[in-house]
């Protein structure tokens, strides 16, 4: 296969594999439990009922947010659970598939893309409950819940471009996956999931720093998307700013990616 071939052709000449691998990796991950797949939802449902409790309940927290705090914590929860599933999937990729990896005629740079579909199918289970959710409690959809696509494309490719990375690195650096465990707990409390700017009184240069970190964007535009009705047009600066950095990542991802590839059958 030539080497500089472009990842998205090879995807999409592997698209059958891709999604055959995808589809059983979803399956075959809670394989022999009496529940079976049912467990990739009721870890974050569980997640979700703490969080409302302790924040939503206990704490009296999100009294202003325009909607109940239950529906303004899912609305961020969500894309986190995938951007924490994806993430962690996909760095342990080439360990996981180290028998695909070892077999010369694989293409394995397929690998973190089948991981990051298999944690689409339980974000795309979650977006039709949060969607019902909505709507029970009547918010019902309109024009501006199509964005969520778009969001959800834009996590997508942030996670893929860090996977890339990742998933080459930890080959060699198996502690890596414990510093991302470690990142990923402190993450979800620097972003704004459960709190809000104004909770903490957070404003100027401190609230712009928190800003940067791209996740920030994905999750307030569920909100702008499902809550606040805005596009997500109207936010010119920070769209430039996700998509130059996403690119950067997913770029400088890849290359180290195939750059480091040759060595991984040698060290697993």
């Amino acid at each position: 296969m030539n080497k500089k071939e472009w990842l998205l052709s090879e995807v999409y000449k592997n698209r059958r594999l891709v999604l055959s691998l995808a589809k059983n990796d979803f399956k075959t991950k809670y394989a022999g439990s009496y529940f079976g797949t049912i467990w990739a939802f009721v870890q974050p449902i569980v997640t979700i009922c703490v969080y409302w409790f302790v924040f939503g309940l206990a704490l009296r927290g999100g009294s202003d947010r325009g909607v109940p705090f239950v529906l303004w914590l899912v609305a961020g929860l969500v894309p986190w659970f995938f951007l924490q599933e994806g993430l962690m999937g996909g760095t342990a990729s080439m360990i996981e598939y180290n028998y695909l990896v070892k077999k010369v005629v694989f293409n394995i740079r397929i690998l973190p893309v089948v991981k990051l579909l298999s944690a689409l199918i339980v974000h795309g289970f979650f977006i039709l409950i949060i969607v019902v959710l909505y709507a029970v409690m009547g918010y019902f959809p309109d024009l501006y819940y199509l964005q969520i696509i778009y969001y959800s494309f834009c996590l997508f490719v942030l996670i893929l471009g860090l996977t890339y990375l990742t998933s080459s690195v930890v080959v060699f650096f198996r502690d890596l996956g414990q510093i991302i465990t470690i990142a990923l707990q402190v993450g979800v409390w620097v972003t704004p999931i459960m709190w809000d700017f104004a909770d903490l009184g957070i404003a100027g240069s401190l609230q712009t720093i928190l800003q940067l970190n791209p996740v920030f964007y994905v999750v307030q535009g569920y909100r702008d998307s499902l809550i606040n009705q805005k596009w997500f047009w109207e936010h010119p600066v920070y769209t430039l700013y996700f998509w130059a950095l996403t690119i950067g990542i997913f770029i400088f991802g890849t290359r180290m990616f195939r750059k480091l590839q040759m060595h991984f059958a040698d060290v697993l």
